[in-house]
């Protein structure tokens, strides 16, 4: 197996100001996790910058517009009340975004069998015109089109592990009964979606909602139980994976309690599925990871199983 590790230089030129928990630390810690010597040998390639055409094709393109002529010369500009720009703000976002289409190319053309996206921002709670919990962009969404108007995919899956439940995802999938969506996530927490009974067209959409302090129990039962025989019945044609690892018993900015070995095996489940059902086709793109420990280490276990298949 194969795994293509996709990142640039300018995801660190996104500044979000002093004490923003999305800070530029948070890919070099991923980064240094790529220096160790089980991860060294893997292929990095650079993330191209998506373009107008591809946002667009899951975002407003007059949102897209009005986001890349307000990064600003100088200083912040805010988009919402957690998510800004800063100067170097237009590379990153394009590049985040870009990372997964590049990724979702080569795994579809048989160069590797999995990809990560070590990029930031993060995208899974950008909505079509809306910015908002850090995420400009929704990086995964844009990657799942590109597969289909690009590669002619018709079936396309995301599986969304992050602490956070993506709302931006969920909206861009919701009408689409040949998209699906399934997310673990704390609730009641930020964003205030992913009701167990928001179920999409056809019940493309798979809420599992985990109450505050959860821990490897409850979420492998969740996974096992619904996720895994749900993805099983779609048969999705590529599986992506919004990968944050701020459900992790570290992190600052939530309560459940997973695990280096809930990451690993979580990946590991989700990369045999589609070992029986696409191919092995699997592209992974960095999301949420707060606790520069939980964030090291949960994404070398995710590596290691996509590594290992």
């Amino acid at each position: 197996m194969t795994t293509l590790i996709f990142t640039h230089h300018d995801c660190f030129a996104h500044d979000t100001g002093p004490g923003h928990p999305e800070a530029p630390d948070r890919l070099a810690v991923v980064w240094q996790v790529l220096d160790r010597p089980e991860f060294r040998a893997l292929e990095r390639r650079s993330a191209p910058k998506a373009d107008v055409d591809q946002l667009s094709r899951v975002h407003d393109r007059q949102y897209v517009e009005a986001v890349l002529a307000a990064v600003p010369d100088e200083g912040y500009r805010r988009l919402d009340g957690d998510t800004l720009l800063s100067p170097g703000s237009r590379g990153a976002i394009l590049r985040a975004a870009g990372s997964v289409c590049a990724a979702v190319d080569a795994v579809l053309a048989g160069e590797a069998t999995n990809a990560f996206c070590a990029v930031r921002p993060c995208g899974h709670h950008a909505e079509p015109a809306r910015a908002m919990g850090f995420c400009v962009f929704n990086n995964i969404a844009v990657g799942a089109e590109h597969a289909r108007k690009i590669h002619g995919l018709t079936r396309v899956a995301v599986v969304d592990f992050d602490v956070h439940h993506g709302n931006g995802t969920q909206a861009m999938f919701a009408d689409d009964p040949d998209l699906f969506f399934a997310s673990t996530h704390q609730s009641p927490l930020y964003p205030g979606t992913g009701n167990s009974w928001e179920r999409g067209v056809d019940g493309n959409i798979l809420n599992l909602p985990l109450e505050p302090y959860s821990g490897s129990v409850e979420f492998r039962q969740a996974v096992e139980r619904a996720i895994l025989p749900a993805l099983e019945a779609f048969q999705p044609e590529l599986l992506l994976i919004s990968a944050g690892f701020d459900a992790h018993k570290r992190d600052p900015l939530a309560q459940l309690g997973l695990t280096n070995e809930d990451f690993e095996w979580v990946t590991r489940k989700l990369v045999d599925l589609a070992d029986r059902v696409c191919g092995g086709r699997v592209v992974s793109a960095l999301e949420g990871g707060y606790d520069a420990t939980g964030l090291a280490e949960g994404c070398a276990a995710h590596l290691k199983a996509l590594m290992r298949g």
